[in-house]
């Protein structure tokens, strides 16, 4: 198995000889626009500056066609603009393959892919999601510490010989991701963790503390930080990460973007 790295929670899994393409955020620099950019200005940041601050705050580490070049599956753990693409007209993914097939969590997930030209939309159930040797199964996510924004979810991949996988997607520490590690008992935990904070809704995504949590649930597995130094209402970033873990004693991977991470 290879985890690369890409930006944000966007990562390229290589898995059991199929590559994963998880949550394709792939626009330009600065292009999504900032917090005020937003009609009616609905959402709040506790750092009122870092509300003009234009996003992703940083590039793709390589250009979007090699980034999608060879995906067999998209995995997209809900529609929110630092997740996937999302255009003026509410359609989402100008930029990727629409033949090849996408994974959503529900069926108004899946609505939007099918408006936006998808051709293989495939919804996420209770069983498992199977190809050939390879299983995806859908895990709960809970985004946010006061009131959820939005449905979201996280992802198991297991196969034959390979590590299990576990991809937490944009979630707080809570039971549903205890009960998913003691279920599963997954080799590599990826987490979302630049603890993402709105006025409203709380922090959104892991911290240290989460990720602590999460080190102290399953502590057979490595533990890998994405969703790194690249939204506005990010509070943690990587090198403020390193010192807060270190303090906890955490044993941790947190790969740069375009960093591949290969687990044996």
């Amino acid at each position: 198995m290879e985890i690369k790295q890409i930006r944000n929670a966007t990562v390229r899994v290589s898995y059991a000889g199929k590559t994963f393409l998880i949550d394709p955020w792939l626009i330009d620099k600065g292009k999504m626009g900032c917090f005020l950019d937003i009609p009616g200005n609905p959402f709040h940041v506790p750092d009122a500056s870092k509300e003009s601050i234009p996003m992703p705050m940083c590039g793709l580490p390589e250009p979007a066609e090699d980034v999608i070049k060879d995906v067999d599956y998209y995995i997209v753990t809900h529609v929110h603009p630092d997740h996937i693409d999302m255009l003026p007209d509410g359609t989402v993914g100008p930029l990727l393959d629409k033949t090849v097939p996408v994974l959503v969590q529900n069926e108004k997930d899946g609505e939007v892919f099918r408006r936006s030209g998808f051709l293989q939309v495939i919804v996420l159930e209770e069983e498992p999601f199977r190809s050939g040797d390879i299983t995806v199964t859908k895990t709960p996510a809970l985004h946010g510490v006061i009131e959820p924004c939005g449905d979201a979810c996280g992802i198991v991949l297991r196969a034959g010989q390979e590590k299990t996988l576990y991809i937490a997607g944009d979630t707080i520490w809570y039971a549903g991701v205890k009960n998913t590690l003691k279920e599963y008992k997954p080799d590599v935990v990826v987490l979302n963790a630049c603890a993402a904070e709105i006025v409203g809704y709380g922090r959104l995504i892991m911290n240290d503390e989460d990720v602590e949590a999460v080190a102290q649930t399953a502590k057979n597995a490595k533990i890998v930080i994405s969703h790194m130094d690249t939204v506005a209402h990010a509070s943690i970033t990587r090198y403020a990460m390193r010192g807060l873990l270190a303090k906890r004693g955490v044993v941790y991977l947190m790969p740069e973007d375009g960093e591949t991470l290969a687990f044996n």
